[in-house]
């Protein structure tokens, strides 16, 4: 076997990183490893459940970033988050790339053009280790640019080494003892006079209102619900009328008064 200078380093690197598994700057090592192999812009550790996403760690902010976007996040935009809604359509580990897991029409969202575009910037790519049925400890990897094939396929021959490492680390991270926050309820939180959601539209409307926001086309709405493209349709004519809104962006605005 013909081992070369870069593999010495890269096992000689793991080793050190084992050794700061019980120590507060374990994430921060981890990405820094994975940063010299992959250009990275920002990263953040979360543990997604069927509540409010836990944070365990991110990226020191930059003097031109906001916090409040990312808090926007933790409040409740994570409902329209492809990596978010991916997990609880079907948890599993693995490592994923923006391009698996966003719907169609995600890129012409308010969610992606508010929100991810200014936060994330260009792609994201999650390396993800299912902990049990209801929690996922995830590591995401944000790039001002589109992370290249080659980047992925790289990810993807060290995805065991980094995804054994997240496993381990939750023997000493004291975020996995906390139970997790309720999820938002959005159309519930949203009490304007005129709007009356909760009261107003059905859970099918508030379905369809959702996966709407997320990106998702007709056809794949009608696919997720199992119900035709023209019924999806109907849905959607119906919670506007209802709503009194004539408009996605519209939608969305509704969708962030429930955030405040």
């Amino acid at each position: 076997m013909h081992l070369t200078l870069q593999d010495l380093a890269w096992h000689d690197a793991v080793g050190r990183l084992i050794e700061t598994l019980d120590r507060p700057n374990f994430w921060t090592s981890l990405t820094r490893l994975l940063g010299r192999y992959v250009p990275m812009d920002n990263w953040v550790v979360l543990i997604f459940s069927a509540g409010r996403p836990q944070l365990l760690a991110e990226s020191p902010a930059q003097e031109s970033a906001s916090d409040s976007l990312f808090q926007d996040y933790l409040k409740g935009l994570y409902l329209l988050d492809p990596f978010y809604l991916a997990n609880r359509e079907a948890p599993q580990s693995g490592l994923f790339q923006l391009d698996d897991v966003a719907p169609e029409c995600f890129e012409q969202t308010d969610y992606y053009q508010r929100y991810f575009r200014l936060n994330i910037v260009a792609d994201e790519i999650h390396f993800n280790v299912q902990l049990d049925a209801e929690r996922t400890l995830s590591l995401s990897l944000g790039s001002s640019t589109r992370f290249s094939h080659e980047h992925f396929a790289l990810l993807g021959l060290i995805q065991p080494w980094v995804a054994g490492l997240m496993r381990q680390r939750c023997l000493f991270e004291q975020g996995f003892k906390r139970v997790p926050e309720a999820a938002t309820d959005w159309q519930e939180r949203v009490d304007s006079p005129g709007l009356h959601i909760s009261s107003t539209l059905t859970s099918r409307e508030t379905e369809v209102a959702q996966l709407m926001l997320s990106g998702c086309s007709n056809k794949e709405i009608a696919r997720k619900l199992a119900i035709s493209a023209e019924t999806v349709k109907v849905h959607r004519r119906h919670l506007y009328n209802k709503l009194g809104i004539k408009s996605q962006s519209e939608l969305f605005l509704l969708f962030l008064q429930a955030q405040e």
